[in-house]
């Protein structure tokens, strides 16, 4: 008979062992759990790494501005532009960035989903993912620069168009114009 007390005690004990991680897994992460996995994801680092990726395509989209409109343009204008967003990204406020992000991430992660996601990019395939990303960023931004200006470019068409229209079909208080019936 105490046989089977110890084994239901045992039984008792595993299960409430496994309830207990199981609503662990569930809690709501804490900052501290946000905190360690953007350390895994060497997030200072990918932020910095990004942004030198994204410097490249910004450069060039300047450069390409510079050369349709060079003529009215001083000629310091790509340096000067260049060094201005160079600037801006040096200045933007990063640690307090990354702060200002860990309540979003607790909202939707639970503890759990932390803890895999740290497992995962501690291995060796999420470390890889987070070495390449940089990269991939880097290339994708690349290939969608020419669809973007492209789109920007329609867009900037359509509106000027909308806006030649409404000039045409109102006065200048704003209001349209009734059309003149001749008798």
């Amino acid at each position: 008979m105490s046989r089977y007390l110890v084994a239901i005690a045992l039984l008792l004990a595993l299960c409430t062992s496994g309830l207990a991680q199981q609503s662990s897994d569930n809690a709501p992460a804490t900052k501290e759990d946000i905190q360690r996995y953007l350390d895994v994801m060497h997030s200072h680092d990918m932020m910095k790494q990004m942004v030198d990726a994204m410097t490249k395509p910004m450069h060039q989209m300047v450069h390409d501005q510079f050369m349709k409109d060079k003529d009215k343009l001083p000629p310091d204008f790509e340096a000067r532009m260049n060094k201005m967003m160079d600037d801006m990204f040096q200045e933007m406020p990063w640690d307090e960035m990354m702060k200002a992000m860990i309540p979003a991430y607790q909202k939707h992660l639970t503890r759990g989903d932390v803890n895999q996601l740290i497992a995962f990019y501690s291995s060796p395939t999420g470390q890889k993912v987070l070495k390449e990303m940089p990269a991939m960023m880097s290339e994708s931004m690349e290939a969608m620069m020419p669809l973007i200006r492209q789109y920007v470019e329609k867009m900037n068409g359509r509106v000027q168009q909308e806006v030649a229209e409404m000039l045409k079909n109102s006065g200048k208080d704003g209001r349209k114009h009734a059309p003149v019936i001749e008798n």
